[in-house]
């Protein structure tokens, strides 16, 4: 690896151990082997860089999550099987992942602050929402973007909420039994409008 990709690879690090603002320009150097000269030459500032190894951090989370849950559609068993395939899943990769999520919260609360990271947060979630509906309940986003778009927000609002209830108190979040127990009584409840 070349000066660049080490700054990458050491500011990754440093984001899942120390977070977004507990990280310095010392501590990237030092976990990428670099001077900090370098940060200043590949990348202008220590934010930007920041910034760079965030995103792509989120990018391989991303991808990871969407073979997940592109593997569990694909599984056989009924809707309900597969949604309680799925979501344990997801729950397991908020154990592995919990620095990660931690920092998505701490930069949607600083968000007017980075205006650079809210639009690529802004286009990560339009993906997302298309994503997940698609994966979910296999929506074609060309065939009815509005609906799919509608449809994974849902989704992502479950995501980020379950997200947000792990971090918090991981003993008592909802298992994927009971987000599907809460499902099927909603869904009881709208069928007798």
């Amino acid at each position: 690896m070349g000066n660049r990709e080490d700054l990458l690879a050491g500011a990754k690090r440093c984001l899942m151990e120390k977070g977004y603002s507990g990280t310095t320009a010392r501590d990237i150097a030092a976990a990428a082997g670099t001077s900090l000269a370098a940060i200043g030459y590949h990348f202008r500032s220590t934010r930007a860089l920041l910034n760079a190894a965030l995103i792509e951090a989120m990018e391989e989370w991303g991808k990871e999550i969407e073979r997940t849950l592109a593997a569990d559609a694909s599984l056989s068993g009924t809707p309900a099987q597969r949604f309680l395939t799925t979501w344990t899943r997801i729950t397991e990769s908020f154990v592995r992942l919990r620095p990660l999520w931690a920092i998505q919260f701490e930069l949607i609360a600083q968000m007017d602050r980075l205006p650079e990271l809210r639009e690529a947060f802004a286009t990560a979630n339009r993906q997302a929402r298309l994503g997940l509906a698609a994966i979910f309940e296999q929506l074609d986003p060309g065939a009815d973007e509005r609906k799919a778009m509608a449809v994974g927000s849902f989704y992502q609002a479950l995501l980020g909420g379950m997200a947000a209830q792990w971090l918090v108190d991981p003993d008592q979040a909802p298992s994927a039994d009971d987000l599907l127990e809460a499902l099927r009584t909603i869904g009881a409840g709208l069928r007798t409008e």
